[in-house]
């Protein structure tokens, strides 16, 4: 099974044993640029796991381009803590590789004591919201001989490659970019003059390492940003990458500051495959294709097609480590899955935060959280088939806990089916096709359309509950609010209702704005018509966006507080604000509802009262906690724990590693 995926692959003179590879991913497990036991232990589970390549990184090769945060190769003194790494790695039966790294005008003043970062030009830097220096001849040399001296430390250290980073905005980047690179000098202006910078370091570190030490480049594909360099130009550069000794090149999407999202459930499962597939038309070394490649199924497929010769497995293995063993063994069903969520990940590094998973409640903690199967083993009832109750019977039952799970709907997965509905979140599912695989590979009973009560448990007698009630959709008391044209947001999204032309949604947070997005979609033209319509020129471009973007129901949200969105993490927010801009979707923030009687929303603003007519009233003004159960419970003396939003709503990651948690304390 997967014959291409799992074949091995030569890369100079190394055979790694098949074709997947773990990218380049920040962690945050510290902040003083050292490995620490966090490290060891993460690196170590996803090489564990089957993965072909797994890369450190990114790694500093100096102060400047990377600041005391990062994990940085920049002196010797790293060298003894990375051996160490690299020999848990290769004891895993993995190679161990290490991407050099250097952010140029990407590097924030606070990482280098204020310091002003350097780059090509003093160009402003949106991402960095600083204006670099300009490098002097000085400077670029020095830089260069730190990727080569970082290259050295890192073969010494056991690392069986090095890849540059050449991607993402960073340096290199900024030297190849017409955008970024305003020199007039020998760096500056010509194609060959804005590539020198990254011929002449890659050479450097070729004379350092020698050449059967393989060597690896991670480049954009398209820089996806106005005004740089696109999938017309990278081509080229890929070429010139291959004639300065590049033994594979890693192809994944564009700058941090692209308006075209990179990682989240937006971009379709290998949606950027094709920008690897482009860059191997062209050259002649091995190519290593990224972004979204969550199943073994499209893995496969981009191998066996020609796409590319390699696939790069990032989030998916921090959210399932051996996502390679069980596709090799024909268990690809028990992955836990990478629903490209963002929260556990891209969210928690923008904020400063270590990296953790919303699916995978180890990630992060492989060192600390283990199942350890128990002395004592209990009959254990589960109420309540939710993500938190699944995970908590799961979990229960792997520590050798006798396991039963109730649910008085005529299905698992709870609410999750509701967050699933809105445009490009039905990725969620795949939780339920999770637990439902390990729902049968464990043998758990589930007793669907069963709603428990205190009798029942009297009759079953477990030795302890886990009650995970979920919530249910918090309707103010409100002038109107009984009326037949007010509805949940709970069940716009559940039950897929024809609303009017004109709809309110109340609350501007998550819930409200995904479900606005679910209402504005409703009725606009399917991608299968606009590749239709697109291959036959059946009509115009520009009349086929219109028809994208509009709906049967135009949707206003209304939020009290000075801006909408205060709970959607800051790595996804600023999708989901264009993707309403793009639907017309009317945000009034300051605007507080005070009567939703027959339609007419009326509401304060600062500027005083004002009012609008609706055809449908949309509530999505939170969710409060489900109690009952649990409080029946308590009085009756029977142990107990209670999970997820029974407990006080919250997001996924509450849910599933409250579940996960709570079973390792039984």
């Amino acid at each position: 099974m997967y014959n291409y995926l799992f074949s091995p692959i030569k890369i100079n003179k190394l055979e790694v044993k098949n074709r997947i590879a773990y990218p380049s991913l920040g962690l945050l497990y510290s902040y003083d640029t050292k490995l620490n036991d966090k490290y060891y232990n993460f690196y170590k589970e996803i090489a564990k796991g089957g993965a072909g390549i797994v890369t450190v990184g990114p790694v500093g090769i100096d102060f400047l381009g990377s600041g005391f945060v990062p994990l940085s190769i920049a002196s010797d003194e790293a060298i003894p803590s990375f051996q160490k790494l690299t020999k848990l790695i290769k004891d895993e039966g993995a190679s161990p590789w290490v991407q050099l790294f250097h952010a140029g005008a990407y590097t924030y003043p606070f990482l280098i004591n204020n310091e002003t970062p350097m780059a090509p030009s003093a160009v402003f830097s949106k991402y960095s919201k600083a204006t670099p220096r300009e490098m002097t001849i000085e400077d670029i040399k020095t830089v260069q001989n730190a990727f080569a001296e970082g290259a050295l430390r890192a073969k010494t250290a056991g690392f069986e490659g090095v890849e540059i980073i050449a991607s993402a905005g960073y340096l290199i980047t900024q030297f190849l970019s017409p955008l970024k690179n305003e020199r007039t000098d020998e760096y500056g202006g010509s194609f060959e003059n804005r590539t020198r910078f990254v011929r002449e370091l890659l050479g450097m570190v070729r004379e350092k390492v020698g050449d059967d030490y393989p060597l690896g480049i991670r480049m954009a594909g398209n820089d996806f940003v106005e005004g740089s360099n696109s999938d017309i130009e990278t081509p080229e550069i890929a070429k010139v990458y291959e004639k300065c000794g590049v033994d594979i090149i890693n192809v994944t999407g564009g700058w941090h500051e692209s308006k075209v999202p990179q990682l989240p459930m937006e971009l379709p499962r290998t949606g950027f495959a094709y920008l690897a597939g482009n860059i191997k038309k062209e050259v002649n070394i091995p190519v290593m294709a990224s972004n979204r490649i969550t199943t073994p199924d499209v893995a496969e497929a981009v191998i066996q097609d020609g796409v590319a010769d390699m696939v790069n497995l990032g989030r998916v293995l921090i959210a399932d480590p051996f996502w390679p063993e069980k596709a090799k063994n024909g268990r690809a069903e028990e992955i836990r899955p990478c629903v490209a969520c963002s929260q556990g990940c891209t969210d928690e590094i923008f904020n400063g935060r270590p990296v953790y998973c919303v699916g995978n409640p180890r990630a992060g903690f492989e060192g600390e959280r283990n199942i350890q199967m128990t002395g004592n083993p209990k009959k254990i009832m589960v109420v309540g088939a939710g993500i938190a109750g699944l995970e908590a019977a799961l979990t229960a039952t792997m520590a050798g806990h006798s396991v039963e799970i109730y649910e008085k709907k005529d299905d698992i997965g709870g609410q999750i089916k509701i967050a699933a509905a809105p445009p490009h979140k039905q990725e969620l599912l795949e939780f339920v096709r999770y637990y439902r695989a390990m729902i049968k590979k464990y043998d758990i009973p589930v007793y669907l359309n069963v709603e428990v009560t205190t009798e029942m448990i009297k009759e079953i007698k477990p030795d302890h509950i886990i009650v995970c009630e979920g919530a249910k959709p918090l309707m103010p008391p409100m002038e109107g609010i009984n009326d037949s044209s007010v509805i949940s947001s709970w069940d716009v999204l559940e039950k897929n209702p024809r609303l009017g032309k004109e709809v309110a949604v109340i609350g501007g947070g998550a819930v409200g704005l995904e479900t606005a997005f679910f209402i504005a979609e409703k009725g606009s033209m399917n991608p299968e018509t606009v590749h239709f319509l697109m291959t036959y020129e059946a009509i115009p471009p520009e009349r086929i966006r219109e028809h994208m973007f509009r709906g049967s129901s135009k949707v206003t949200v209304f939020e009290m507080m000075e801006k909408a969105g205060g709970d959607v993490g800051k790595s996804t927010k600023w999708v989901l604000m264009g993707n309403l801009d793009r639907f017309g979707v009317t945000i009034k923030t300051s605007s507080k509802v005070l009567s939703i009687k027959d339609g007419i929303v009326e509401y304060e603003t600062p500027d005083g009262m004002e009012s609008k007519k609706f055809d449908n009233v949309v509530m999505a003004a939170g969710s409060k906690a489900v109690q009952t159960l649990s409080k029946e419970v308590e009085e009756s003396g029977i142990p107990y724990s209670t999970v997820g939003d029974c407990q006080q709503p919250g997001k996924m990651n509450h849910a599933i590693h409250g579940g996960f948690l709570t079973a390792l304390e039984l």
